[in-house]
């Protein structure tokens, strides 16, 4: 998960593996190591993101023996590391050096390290891989980008199974129901409060010139089932479980001549015409 403007409270109490871990702080996530000690206890979150985690585990299976797994903007790599401890594959994937160190640096105490693949890169990347995946982490990156619809396309076209989605969002609650063709005049229906939308923050955010989005929670909804996802779950606050919507699986069935997202990634020019 990306992070905000971070703090440097991840020596305050450093002891065991983590003492050893400082040296590669400030840490966004706390880890807790196999000696039992932490890499953030006086995070500001509290134990984070161990307490999205537990509200997220009990939506994945126990056993992912066999699974594939991404996870996008895996920060110092909790995530990945609770995926892999259930068996899964993962690869982890970052653009800072800071997060992917500590991830390399924490895999190397965790039995299950060897299931962890780590690689530098962002989300649009994964267009040309070439790869599928069975679980997609897609969790506080959405909002990060500029061309977040874009991403979200590209996710879905490689998940199987389940894609995790986490965003910043508008308040409310509210969906109406769009028509299926609304009239080119009747645009004040926009204005509604449960029309999809998403608000575009031009300057910072929380201290974070980076936070580009924030839908709200019909426009998420809409976002991802316009990619071929549909929600199965809503595990907490701002999070969806989503997955394809077509029995196939991967290939959902879009409503666009998807020769603009071939354009966008690159793939048409490598692939010819």
């Amino acid at each position: 998960m990306s992070a905000a403007p971070l703090m440097d409270f991840s020596r305050t109490r450093a002891g065991g593996l983590a003492a050893e871990g400082a040296a590669l702080g400030p840490w966004f996530h706390n880890l807790h190591l196999p000696d039992g000690s932490q890499t953030a206890p006086d995070h500001p979150l509290g134990d984070f993101p161990a307490f999205k985690w537990r509200e997220l585990a009990p939506h994945l299976p126990e056993d992912l023996t066999g699974w594939r797994a991404l996870d996008i903007g895996c920060n110092a790599g909790f995530y990945s590391f609770e995926l892999a401890r259930r068996g899964a594959h993962v690869v982890a994937m970052d653009r800072e050096d800071l997060f992917l160190a500590q991830a390399r640096w924490a895999k190397r105490h965790f039995a299950f390290g060897e299931r962890i693949e780590l690689r530098r890169g962002q989300v649009y990347d994964v267009a040309h891989w070439g790869e599928t995946f069975d679980v997609v982490l897609f969790l506080g990156v959405f909002y990060h980008l500029r061309y977040p619809l874009l991403a979200l396309d590209i996710l879905a076209g490689c998940v199987r199974r389940k894609l995790v989605f986490q965003t910043l969002t508008m308040p409310g609650m509210e969906v109406v129901e769009p028509p299926d063709d609304a009239d080119f005049n009747d645009r004040a229906r926009l204005l509604e409060p449960g029309w999809p939308k998403m608000a575009f923050i031009e300057k910072k955010l929380a201290g974070d010139a980076t936070n580009w989005w924030a839908a709200n929670h019909a426009g998420v909804e809409a976002m991802l089932r316009s990619t071929g996802l549909r929600v199965a779950a809503r595990p907490g606050h701002e999070m969806y479980v989503c997955e394809p919507a077509d029995a196939a699986g991967v290939g959902a069935a879009r409503t666009w001549d998807d020769d603009e997202l071939r354009a966008a990634t690159g793939r048409r020019m490598q692939g010819g015409a």
